[in-house]
């Protein structure tokens, strides 16, 4: 192109002295274009299909006077006036279509895409026979395709995707009613059956699409040079053809989310013209045939949640200093052995998807080679080693997913060069030591989860940096220290766990008005109320999107509750009122530390769906709004020291034991007495465990001696509390009410 445009440009120079009268020319033939009047009677028809159509933005307000140049989206032949073209593209328009539109006998081009007309095509449209394009797309156009669109024997193109209520048997007269149609869109609709065969052998077809249908039976081969086909998420069954009519013109191949069986045949590699290929989502199986080797022009070659299995190929595409693969997704298989080393000379790479397979062995050492990189998942395989430190030569890195592995070692400093990650995701494996210091340097982080490894150490300044974090989860480690008072000052933060570790000392009293989510959710009610419970589950959906032939777009999605948690620690003290004040909270759970002081009003927590503050020393009265937390669906006070009465009127009979182990309390009954859950696990319960500590058992007994009522009936749930815990926890958790060790009994 920058060649034509350079010659082009000489040219006019070398002519200079007659492109002015050319340009005049030019000007004048454009001046009649914008001087004609619209044809009378066409005028009227479109005036009438005005007046049935409703109009909110108001984008057929120039519809006046005559002249044509002045009407929104209408183009008119020169001469004579008559209209040729409609383009009204996303206008919001909607309602129904007057029968008298179809009166534009000189009708070539038809765009109402991007409204919402709700009634049936109009059969009438089959009288505009000089139509060569049509395009209805995404509207709310209701029924079947009308049989009088069989009268458009000029049409090269006829889109009508989007209508998800347009269906019924695909009709056979759309494989042979016009031999000039290159281009057939019926994607994203209802439409019933199998393709045609008519359509099979229709020579001018180019570029067809009928994915998101419920279309069925055998994937057929087509017997045209197809340059785009789509026929992902229908019901297609049987095994891959090759495609032989199209092995140099296919450059978009879709058959994703099907069901077929079978291998994936060598032949496919014959395609040399291919750009994408998605073959995800079926029931494909064996290994990939080592002749399977496609050309440099594939860029996107998805092959994942299938029944793949074997080794992963050492080579599945020419690459090129220029070409290449962008995206290699073969996640969701049967993959087995080492990662080959050849991937990592697919110098293009953008993305690389292999997580849920059966991997083993180490990540390679050279897959920093890979500089484009700004996706790697690895996830849910059984890799092992430790993080290669030459990963940081992928400097462009926006997600790093390599949880659920066996890898082991110690986060390395050197990552802070991955100053662009958004997401870091190391969790359920075996990487012990420090956050290193250095890592303030991944600024952008955003999602970060280290849960389930081997961590240790206080948490440092580096997570203050992250300024952008929306999810933090450092659950099930060994994390001690006090918590800092910086911890929840995120403005974007969104979900943060920091469960299951050996944090001590007091909640921090600090900001609670920073973070966003905290404060103000949006409509709860909108969320299914099968989602509603899901609290400890992150869900990141990483999507790449195809913008062009050498560029990918990567966004993610994140799916978790708005929430803290911070059970399983050893914290002490009273929780701050701030925390109890968080509209936009939907879950938060401090169970299982040794809390005390009483809870405050919750009427602020609007969101609040889960709260579960059980096994702590929290005393005084249950707050007695909690009832009126209309999206509350779990609640768990069990196991304090709340005393006092509630009444039946408050509602808690939908929280059944939510108030076991709380000897001083009253929960009215049906029968007006106390309801038995408030009282204590019975005494020697919690040693019939075989596996019951000795320690524990005999500290018991030995304290019964010295403690006085209210504290024994403590003392009953705590052990049951304790059970199970290391001897030096159990004797903190004693000594936090008697001010005594276990040791000395």
């Amino acid at each position: 192109m920058g060649k034509k445009r350079v010659l082009a440009y000489w040219t006019c120079k070398a002519l200079k002295l007659h492109v002015v009268p050319l340009i005049l020319v030019i000007l004048l033939s454009s001046m009649v274009s914008q001087s004609v009047d619209i044809d009378s009677d066409e005028k009227g028809s479109l005036l009438l299909f005005k007046s049935w159509v409703q109009d909110p933005s108001r984008s057929l307000s120039s519809w006046v006077g005559s002249n044509c140049s002045n009407w929104t989206g209408i183009t008119c032949e020169n001469q004579t006036g008559h209209v040729v073209s409609i383009n009204l593209v996303n206008m919001n328009l909607s309602g129904q279509i007057h029968p008298n539109f179809c009166k534009l006998p000189f009708l070539e081009q038809l765009v109402l895409s991007q409204n919402n007309f709700t009634c049936p095509i109009p059969s009438c449209f089959g009288n505009m026979q000089n139509l060569k394009s049509l395009n209805l797309s995404h509207n709310r156009f209701h029924g079947i395709l009308p049989n009088t669109l069989m009268r458009l024997s000029q049409l090269t193109e006829l889109v009508v995707s989007g209508n998800k209520d347009l269906g019924g048997i695909v009709p056979r007269w759309v494989g042979n009613f016009s031999t000039k149609l290159e281009k057939l869109a019926l994607d994203s609709n209802s439409f019933l059956g199998e393709i045609p065969e008519e359509l099979l052998h229709l020579e001018s077809l180019k570029h067809l699409d009928f994915g998101n249908n419920n279309l069925s039976g055998s994937l057929p081969d087509f017997h045209q040079p197809l340059v785009f086909l789509n026929l992902g998420s229908n019901r297609f069954s049987g095994t891959l053809p090759c495609f032989s009519a199209s092995v140099q013109s296919l450059s978009v191949l879709n058959v994703a989310n099907n069901a077929l069986v079978g291998g994936i045949p060598s032949c496919m590699a014959s395609l040399t013209s291919l750009t994408l290929l998605n073959l995800s989502f079926n029931h494909l199986a064996y290994k990939i045939p080592p002749r399977l080797v496609f050309s440099e022009k594939l860029f996107v070659l998805d092959l994942s949640n299938n029944d793949l299995s074997g080794p992963l190929p050492s080579k599945i595409a020419v690459t090129t200093d220029k070409s290449g693969l962008l995206l290699l997704d073969l996640s969701h298989n049967r993959f087995s052995g080492e990662i080959p080393l050849k991937i990592t000379e697919l110098k293009s790479l953008q993305a690389l998807f292999l997580s849920h397979n059966l991997l083993v062995g180490e990540i390679p050492a050279r897959i920093g080679n890979l500089t484009y990189l700004q996706v790697i998942d690895l996830s849910h395989n059984s890799l092992t080693g430790s993080i290669p430190l030459n990963i940081v030569g992928c400097f462009q890195l926006l997600a790093l997913k390599l949880n659920d592995n066996n890898l082991s070692g110690e986060i390395q400093p050197e990552l802070d060069a991955l100053d662009g990650l958004k997401i870091l995701d190391i969790s359920n494996n075996k990487i012990s030591g420090e956050i290193p210091l250095t890592l303030a340097g991944c600024k952008s982080l955003e999602i970060v989860d280290f849960s389930s490894n081997h961590l240790s150490g206080m948490l440092n300044d580096a997570i203050t940096k992250w300024t952008s974090l929306r999810y933090l989860s450092l659950a099930h480690n060994n994390f001690n220290g006090s918590l800092p008072s910086w911890l929840f000052t995120f403005e974007a933060i969104q979900m943060m766990d920091l469960s299951e570790n050996k944090f001590s000392g007091f909640l921090p009293d600090g900001n609670f008005n920073t973070s966003l989510n905290f404060n103000n959710r949006g409509d709860i009610s909108k969320i299914p109320k099968e989602q509603r419970i899901t609290w400890r589950d992150l869900g990141t959906k990483v999507s790449i999107f195809v913008s062009g032939s050498s560029e990918l777009r990567f966004i993610y999605f994140l799916s978790s509750l708005v929430g803290i948690d911070i059970s399983g620690n050893m914290l002490r003290g009273e929780v701050p009122a701030g925390l109890f004040g968080l509209k936009g909270l939907e879950y938060l759970n401090l169970s299982y530390n040794f809390l005390n002081g009483h809870v405050p009003s919750l009427e602020k927590m609007k969101s609040l769906r889960a709260l579960d503050l059980s096994h702590n020393s929290l005393s005084g009265h249950i707050p007695g709004n909690i009832s009126s937390l209309q999206y509350l669906t779990l609640l768990n006070l069990s196991y304090n020291s709340f005393s006092g009465f509630v009444p039946k009127k408050q509602a808690y009979l939908r929280f059944p034991g939510a108030f076991a182990g709380n000897p001083g309390l009253c929960v009215e009954s049906s029968g007006g007495g106390c309801d038995s859950e408030g009282l204590p696990v019975v005494p020697g319960k919690a040693f019939e465990d075989d596996n019951a500590d000795g320690l524990i058992a005999n500290g018991m007994i030995s304290l019964w001696i010295f403690a006085s009522r209210t504290q024994l009936l403590k003392l009953e749930f705590l052990v049951e509390y304790a059970k199970g815990l290391a001897p030096y926890k159990f004797s903190l958790l004693i000594s936090q009410y008697l001010g005594i060790q276990v040791d000395d009994y």
